[in-house]
């Protein structure tokens, strides 16, 4: 028996994709975006609270989350204590070593498994004495099928529809370090300096659709859609493949949305601003808003 236990949208994408190829048992631990992602792949989730999942389960797997949950680390913390063994599913190529800090503390799993020979690098950078095992990312592998029968939406020939993907940014940064403006920027200013230049694309604009991450309200990003010469929509309301599909070009700060942006073979490109800490995703086929513009770009005033 497996207890599998998930909060974050991305961890769960892919944990979730992974037992539908496995055909060992398992009890689910959910909260957050992990619950409709497994509903929505797996059918109705039967759930159980998470110290009794560990004590019925043979081993823990689970993901890992930024500032909005602890689950997965109370996970860790009690798969150690309870002496089963845990492994934790990175799904991205960032903040490797905060996702397991605890009030100050690092609890690590026993086994840490990684999607793609990038992240198995920077991982064996964080966690030396960790075992680090390359698993083929099962979630980017559904993916691939899927773009694959996808059928794009319509659009206004000549023109180009924008996805741009939301991240929380400044949360992520208050929690950890105190400071919303810690990486020299925030969610906001990122959004604002791509719509200050979108122009440089070289590309005429039919429509952008802004995606807040799924821990994020609609509402948070309806500013932007005053005062614009193109249609300006707020999403989330389709699934992430499916809103890839409709679009041309995807952007956005550090998202794992990008990479699959990239899957879908779309034009992707990094929104962050002058003065914010250089985008971590390790992909070369990802382009940056500041070197379009130019070294000697100041991207304008902020909203």
């Amino acid at each position: 028996m497996i207890a599998v236990v998930s909060h974050d949208a991305g961890g769960a994408e892919i944990l979730s994709s992974w037992l539908r190829n496995i055909s060992e048992p398992y009890c689910l631990v959910l909260d957050g975006p992990a619950t409709l992602i497994f509903e929505r792949k797996l059918g109705k989730c039967t759930m159980i609270p998470l110290q009794q999942a560990i004590s019925e389960s043979d081993w823990v797997m689970c993901g890992t989350s930024g500032a909005q949950s602890n689950l997965e680390r109370q996970a860790i913390k009690y798969a150690r204590h309870s002496r089963k063994k845990v492994v934790a599913f990175l799904d991205h190529w960032v903040n490797y070593n905060l996702r397991f800090l605890e009030d100050g503390v690092v609890c690590l799993p026993d086994e840490v498994w990684v999607g793609d020979r990038e992240a198995k690098k920077i991982a064996q950078m964080y966690f030396e004495d960790l075992p680090i095992v390359l698993h083929p990312n099962p979630y980017f592998e559904e993916l691939k099928a899927e773009f694959q029968r996808g059928e794009k939406q319509a659009k206004e020939p000549g023109k180009s529809n924008i996805l741009y993907v939301c991240e929380p940014v400044r949360v992520h940064a208050l929690h950890k370090y105190g400071d919303e403006h810690y990486w020299g920027y925030t969610e906001e200013e990122a959004l604002q300096y791509f719509m200050e230049n979108v122009k440089i694309l070289g590309c005429e604009v039919n429509r952008i659709k802004v995606r807040p991450h799924p821990t994020e309200s609609r509402e948070k990003y309806a500013w932007v859609q005053h005062s614009r010469d193109f249609e300006i929509t707020v999403g989330g309301d389709k699934v992430l493949t499916q809103e890839i599909l409709d679009a041309d070009i995807v952007v956005g700060c550090a998202s794992m949305a990008m990479v699959v942006g990239l899957l879908a073979h779309k034009r992707v490109i990094c929104s962050i601003p002058p003065g914010g800490e250089k985008c971590s995703l390790p992909h070369k086929e990802i382009e940056h808003l500041q070197e379009l513009l130019g070294s000697n770009s100041s991207g304008g005033s902020y909203a």
